[in-house]
Protein backbone atom coordinates (compact mmCIF):
# COMPACT_ATOMS: atom_id res chain seq x y z
CA UNK A 1 0.00 0.00 0.00
CA UNK A 2 1.27 3.68 -0.41
CA UNK A 3 0.05 6.63 0.19
CA UNK A 4 0.67 10.14 -1.21
CA UNK A 5 -0.14 13.68 0.14
CA UNK A 6 -1.51 16.45 -2.13
CA UNK A 7 -2.47 20.30 -1.14
CA UNK A 8 -5.58 21.50 -2.42
CA UNK A 9 -6.86 24.78 -2.43
CA UNK A 10 -10.92 25.68 -3.31
CA UNK A 11 -11.80 28.96 -3.52
CA UNK A 12 -14.73 30.47 -1.61
CA UNK A 13 -17.18 32.33 -2.81
CA UNK A 14 -17.14 35.04 -0.28
CA UNK A 15 -14.50 36.04 2.52
CA UNK A 16 -14.97 33.82 5.45
CA UNK A 17 -14.21 35.64 9.18
CA UNK A 18 -14.43 34.48 12.60
CA UNK A 19 -12.96 35.92 15.46
CA UNK A 20 -9.51 34.52 14.55
CA UNK A 21 -9.28 35.97 11.47
CA UNK A 22 -10.76 36.18 8.20
CA UNK A 23 -9.73 33.46 5.13
CA UNK A 24 -10.69 33.20 0.97
CA UNK A 25 -9.97 29.77 0.38
CA UNK A 26 -10.25 26.18 2.04
CA UNK A 27 -6.73 25.04 1.61
CA UNK A 28 -6.84 21.32 2.64
CA UNK A 29 -4.57 17.90 2.97
CA UNK A 30 -5.74 15.39 0.69
CA UNK A 31 -4.10 11.57 1.59
CA UNK A 32 -5.06 8.74 -1.20
CA UNK A 33 -4.16 5.23 -0.18
CA UNK A 34 -3.60 3.04 -2.74
CA UNK A 35 -3.35 -0.90 -2.75
CA UNK A 36 -4.03 -3.66 -5.20
CA UNK A 37 -5.50 -1.27 -7.86
CA UNK A 38 -8.02 0.39 -5.82
CA UNK A 39 -7.95 4.34 -4.48
CA UNK A 40 -9.16 5.74 -1.21
CA UNK A 41 -8.79 9.44 -0.47
CA UNK A 42 -9.28 11.42 2.42
CA UNK A 43 -9.21 15.19 3.19
CA UNK A 44 -8.00 17.06 6.19
CA UNK A 45 -7.98 21.05 7.41
CA UNK A 46 -5.11 21.44 8.87
CA UNK A 47 -5.89 24.21 12.22
CA UNK A 48 -3.52 26.78 13.12
CA UNK A 49 -5.57 27.10 16.44
CA UNK A 50 -3.86 23.12 17.51
CA UNK A 51 -0.36 24.58 16.47
CA UNK A 52 -0.66 22.34 12.68
CA UNK A 53 0.43 23.71 9.28
CA UNK A 54 0.29 21.74 5.85
CA UNK A 55 3.80 21.17 5.52
CA UNK A 56 3.30 19.69 9.79
CA UNK A 57 0.47 17.22 8.50
CA UNK A 58 1.40 16.59 5.57
CA UNK A 59 4.85 15.05 7.11
CA UNK A 60 3.49 13.50 9.76
CA UNK A 61 1.44 11.48 7.18
CA UNK A 62 4.53 10.80 5.06
CA UNK A 63 6.26 9.12 8.32
CA UNK A 64 4.01 6.62 8.81
CA UNK A 65 4.96 2.91 7.98
CA UNK A 66 4.00 1.00 4.63
CA UNK A 67 1.03 -0.34 4.89
CA UNK A 68 -0.34 1.06 8.01
CA UNK A 69 -4.02 0.25 8.95
CA UNK A 70 -6.72 1.93 10.83
CA UNK A 71 -6.19 -0.35 13.96
CA UNK A 72 -2.69 1.11 13.96
CA UNK A 73 -3.06 4.80 13.27
CA UNK A 74 -4.58 5.29 16.94
CA UNK A 75 -0.99 4.57 17.72
CA UNK A 76 0.87 6.04 14.94
CA UNK A 77 -0.77 9.79 15.24
CA UNK A 78 -2.27 12.10 17.44
CA UNK A 79 -5.97 12.58 17.16
CA UNK A 80 -5.71 15.73 14.77
CA UNK A 81 -6.34 16.73 11.37
CA UNK A 82 -3.40 14.12 9.96
CA UNK A 83 -4.52 11.24 11.46
CA UNK A 84 -8.18 11.76 10.55
CA UNK A 85 -6.74 12.39 6.51
CA UNK A 86 -5.64 9.20 6.49
CA UNK A 87 -8.21 6.98 8.37
CA UNK A 88 -10.85 8.38 5.98
CA UNK A 89 -9.16 7.13 3.07
CA UNK A 90 -8.32 3.93 4.20
CA UNK A 91 -12.45 3.61 5.32
CA UNK A 92 -12.87 4.65 1.74
CA UNK A 93 -10.39 2.33 0.40
CA UNK A 94 -11.48 -0.78 2.31
CA UNK A 95 -15.43 0.08 0.82
CA UNK A 96 -13.79 -0.42 -2.77
CA UNK A 97 -12.04 -3.46 -2.14
CA UNK A 98 -15.21 -4.92 -0.07
CA UNK A 99 -17.36 -3.73 -3.23
CA UNK A 100 -19.64 -2.41 -0.37
CA UNK A 101 -20.52 1.29 1.51
CA UNK A 102 -18.53 2.46 4.62
CA UNK A 103 -21.77 2.43 6.09
CA UNK A 104 -22.01 -1.17 5.85
CA UNK A 105 -18.68 -1.78 7.10
CA UNK A 106 -19.02 0.62 9.99
CA UNK A 107 -22.13 -1.65 10.36
CA UNK A 108 -24.51 1.13 10.46
CA UNK A 109 -27.82 1.88 8.86
CA UNK A 110 -28.38 3.22 5.65
CA UNK A 111 -27.62 6.68 6.05
CA UNK A 112 -30.23 9.78 4.72
CA UNK A 113 -29.99 13.35 4.10
CA UNK A 114 -29.88 15.67 7.01
CA UNK A 115 -30.13 19.62 7.80
CA UNK A 116 -27.11 21.41 7.98
CA UNK A 117 -26.97 25.12 9.35
CA UNK A 118 -25.63 27.65 6.88
CA UNK A 119 -22.95 29.73 8.45
CA UNK A 120 -23.02 33.67 8.96
CA UNK A 121 -19.57 34.92 8.65
CA UNK A 122 -18.80 37.53 11.54
CA UNK A 123 -19.06 40.80 10.02
CA UNK A 124 -20.85 44.22 10.95
CA UNK A 125 -24.67 43.83 12.36
CA UNK A 126 -25.36 45.72 9.09
CA UNK A 127 -23.79 42.75 6.92
CA UNK A 128 -25.25 40.23 8.98
CA UNK A 129 -28.23 41.43 9.09
CA UNK A 130 -28.18 41.66 4.81
CA UNK A 131 -26.44 38.00 5.05
CA UNK A 132 -29.54 36.94 6.96
CA UNK A 133 -31.81 38.21 4.92
CA UNK A 134 -30.55 36.73 2.21
CA UNK A 135 -30.94 33.18 3.49
CA UNK A 136 -33.69 34.11 5.80
CA UNK A 137 -35.00 30.92 3.46
CA UNK A 138 -32.98 28.41 5.60
CA UNK A 139 -34.51 26.24 8.10
CA UNK A 140 -31.07 26.52 10.61
CA UNK A 141 -28.54 29.33 10.64
CA UNK A 142 -25.18 29.17 12.80
CA UNK A 143 -24.11 32.75 13.15
CA UNK A 144 -20.15 33.49 14.00
CA UNK A 145 -19.58 35.82 16.98
CA UNK A 146 -16.83 35.95 19.63
CA UNK A 147 -16.47 39.11 20.52
CA UNK A 148 -17.46 41.89 23.66
CA UNK A 149 -20.00 43.76 21.53
CA UNK A 150 -22.04 41.09 19.67
CA UNK A 151 -25.21 42.19 20.66
CA UNK A 152 -26.31 44.38 17.99
CA UNK A 153 -24.84 41.39 15.29
CA UNK A 154 -27.42 38.71 17.38
CA UNK A 155 -30.20 41.35 17.45
CA UNK A 156 -29.66 42.12 13.48
CA UNK A 157 -29.50 38.35 12.08
CA UNK A 158 -32.82 37.98 14.51
CA UNK A 159 -34.33 40.83 12.22
CA UNK A 160 -32.79 39.65 9.29
CA UNK A 161 -34.64 36.02 9.48
CA UNK A 162 -37.14 36.12 11.86
CA UNK A 163 -38.24 32.71 11.61
CA UNK A 164 -34.99 30.95 10.92
CA UNK A 165 -33.53 28.44 13.82
CA UNK A 166 -30.16 29.96 14.93
CA UNK A 167 -27.29 28.84 16.56
CA UNK A 168 -24.63 31.01 17.88
CA UNK A 169 -20.56 30.22 17.73
CA UNK A 170 -18.47 32.11 19.70
CA UNK A 171 -15.07 30.53 18.85
CA UNK A 172 -13.48 30.95 22.36
CA UNK A 173 -14.11 34.76 22.13
CA UNK A 174 -16.46 35.93 25.19
CA UNK A 175 -15.62 36.27 28.92
CA UNK A 176 -17.68 34.16 31.96
CA UNK A 177 -18.85 38.35 32.19
CA UNK A 178 -19.92 38.90 28.46
CA UNK A 179 -21.50 35.38 28.13
CA UNK A 180 -23.50 35.97 31.47
CA UNK A 181 -24.72 39.25 30.25
CA UNK A 182 -25.70 37.76 27.34
CA UNK A 183 -27.49 34.22 27.74
CA UNK A 184 -31.24 36.03 29.23
CA UNK A 185 -31.31 37.69 25.52
CA UNK A 186 -29.95 34.56 23.89
CA UNK A 187 -33.02 33.48 25.53
CA UNK A 188 -35.34 36.21 24.44
CA UNK A 189 -33.98 36.22 20.89
CA UNK A 190 -34.39 32.33 20.80
CA UNK A 191 -31.11 30.99 20.32
CA UNK A 192 -30.96 27.56 20.67
CA UNK A 193 -27.32 26.48 21.01
CA UNK A 194 -23.99 28.31 21.58
CA UNK A 195 -21.05 26.76 21.07
CA UNK A 196 -17.49 27.43 23.33
CA UNK A 197 -18.08 30.62 24.76
CA UNK A 198 -15.35 30.82 27.09
CA UNK A 199 -11.91 29.55 26.14
CA UNK A 200 -10.91 25.72 26.10
CA UNK A 201 -9.36 25.37 29.13
CA UNK A 202 -10.83 28.24 31.10
CA UNK A 203 -14.15 27.35 30.88
CA UNK A 204 -14.98 25.84 34.73
CA UNK A 205 -17.19 28.72 35.53
CA UNK A 206 -19.68 27.30 33.10
CA UNK A 207 -20.11 24.61 35.33
CA UNK A 208 -20.84 27.47 38.22
CA UNK A 209 -22.83 30.01 36.03
CA UNK A 210 -26.75 29.31 34.40
CA UNK A 211 -27.09 28.18 31.51
CA UNK A 212 -30.30 29.02 29.94
CA UNK A 213 -29.59 28.12 26.35
CA UNK A 214 -27.39 24.69 25.83
CA UNK A 215 -23.84 25.44 25.72
CA UNK A 216 -21.29 22.77 23.15
CA UNK A 217 -18.24 22.32 23.77
CA UNK A 218 -16.02 22.78 20.31
CA UNK A 219 -12.53 23.29 21.41
CA UNK A 220 -12.96 21.83 24.58
CA UNK A 221 -13.66 18.06 23.24
CA UNK A 222 -11.51 15.77 20.66
CA UNK A 223 -11.99 12.55 21.79
CA UNK A 224 -13.17 9.98 24.32
CA UNK A 225 -10.34 11.49 26.55
CA UNK A 226 -12.21 14.58 26.77
CA UNK A 227 -15.88 13.56 28.07
CA UNK A 228 -14.61 13.19 31.56
CA UNK A 229 -13.88 17.25 31.75
CA UNK A 230 -16.82 18.27 30.34
CA UNK A 231 -19.60 17.17 32.93
CA UNK A 232 -21.51 19.67 34.55
CA UNK A 233 -19.94 22.57 32.07
CA UNK A 234 -21.20 21.41 28.55
CA UNK A 235 -24.77 20.08 27.27
CA UNK A 236 -23.45 19.17 23.86
CA UNK A 237 -20.36 18.32 22.54
CA UNK A 238 -19.48 18.92 18.60
CA UNK A 239 -17.75 16.06 16.59
CA UNK A 240 -15.08 17.02 14.23
CA UNK A 241 -13.26 14.51 12.36
CA UNK A 242 -10.12 16.95 11.94
CA UNK A 243 -10.37 17.31 15.75
CA UNK A 244 -10.90 13.09 16.34
CA UNK A 245 -8.98 12.34 13.94
CA UNK A 246 -10.79 10.05 11.53
CA UNK A 247 -14.36 8.39 10.94
CA UNK A 248 -13.39 5.91 13.56
CA UNK A 249 -12.55 7.93 16.67
CA UNK A 250 -15.82 10.26 15.43
CA UNK A 251 -18.02 7.41 16.00
CA UNK A 252 -16.91 5.58 18.83
CA UNK A 253 -17.11 9.47 20.47
CA UNK A 254 -20.72 10.13 19.13
CA UNK A 255 -21.55 6.49 20.93
CA UNK A 256 -19.61 7.39 24.24
CA UNK A 257 -21.23 11.19 24.11
CA UNK A 258 -24.41 9.97 24.08
CA UNK A 259 -24.13 6.87 26.83
CA UNK A 260 -22.92 9.83 28.79
CA UNK A 261 -25.63 12.07 28.61
CA UNK A 262 -24.45 14.33 25.95
CA UNK A 263 -26.07 16.10 23.40
CA UNK A 264 -24.22 15.52 20.03
CA UNK A 265 -23.29 18.13 17.44
CA UNK A 266 -21.44 16.73 14.16
CA UNK A 267 -19.65 20.11 12.52
CA UNK A 268 -17.11 20.79 10.32
CA UNK A 269 -14.11 23.02 9.22
CA UNK A 270 -14.38 25.01 5.65
CA UNK A 271 -13.49 22.31 3.84
CA UNK A 272 -14.88 20.22 0.31
CA UNK A 273 -17.03 17.93 -0.31
CA UNK A 274 -14.71 15.04 0.29
CA UNK A 275 -14.36 15.86 3.99
CA UNK A 276 -18.05 16.11 4.45
CA UNK A 277 -18.83 12.85 3.29
CA UNK A 278 -17.51 10.37 6.05
CA UNK A 279 -19.30 12.85 8.90
CA UNK A 280 -22.43 12.75 7.06
CA UNK A 281 -22.36 9.25 8.65
CA UNK A 282 -21.63 10.90 12.25
CA UNK A 283 -24.30 12.67 12.11
CA UNK A 284 -27.19 10.58 11.41
CA UNK A 285 -29.77 11.13 14.20
CA UNK A 286 -27.95 14.51 15.61
CA UNK A 287 -29.35 16.92 17.25
CA UNK A 288 -27.46 19.59 15.32
CA UNK A 289 -25.50 19.50 12.18
CA UNK A 290 -23.38 22.08 10.72
CA UNK A 291 -21.67 20.26 7.42
CA UNK A 292 -22.01 23.41 5.20
CA UNK A 293 -18.31 23.87 4.14
CA UNK A 294 -19.15 22.89 0.45
CA UNK A 295 -21.81 25.55 0.24
CA UNK A 296 -19.57 28.30 1.21
CA UNK A 297 -17.02 26.99 -1.78
CA UNK A 298 -16.74 28.97 -5.04
CA UNK A 299 -16.07 25.77 -6.95
CA UNK A 300 -15.89 22.00 -5.09
CA UNK A 301 -14.60 18.60 -5.89
CA UNK A 302 -16.13 16.16 -8.88
CA UNK A 303 -19.06 14.11 -7.80
CA UNK A 304 -19.19 16.25 -4.58
CA UNK A 305 -22.53 15.97 -2.12
CA UNK A 306 -25.53 17.26 -2.98
CA UNK A 307 -27.69 19.94 -0.79
CA UNK A 308 -30.95 20.70 -1.23
CA UNK A 309 -34.58 21.48 0.92
CA UNK A 310 -33.77 17.73 2.90
CA UNK A 311 -30.54 18.74 3.69
CA UNK A 312 -26.97 17.35 2.36
CA UNK A 313 -27.44 13.95 1.31
CA UNK A 314 -24.86 10.84 1.88
CA UNK A 315 -22.21 10.86 -0.76
CA UNK A 316 -21.96 9.39 -4.22
CA UNK A 317 -19.36 6.13 -3.84
CA UNK A 318 -17.01 7.78 -6.81
CA UNK A 319 -16.62 10.77 -4.12
CA UNK A 320 -16.18 8.71 -0.81
CA UNK A 321 -16.96 5.32 0.71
Amino acid sequence: MTIEVSYDAFPLAEVFTIARGSKTQAQVVTATVTRGGQVGRGECVPYARYGETMDSVADQIRALPDGVTRAALADALPAGAARNAVDCALWDLEAKTAGRRAWQLAGLAAPGPVITAFTLSLDSPENMRAAAAKHAHRPLLKIKLGTPDDMPRLEAVRDGAPKAQIIVDANEGWSAEVYADLAPHLVRLGVELVEQPLPAGDDGMLGEIARPVPVCADESCHDRASLADLKGKYDVVNIKLDKTGGLTEALALRDAAREAGFGVMVGCMVGSSLAMAPAVLVAQGAQIVDLDGPLLLARDRAHALQYDEQGVHPSDPRLWG
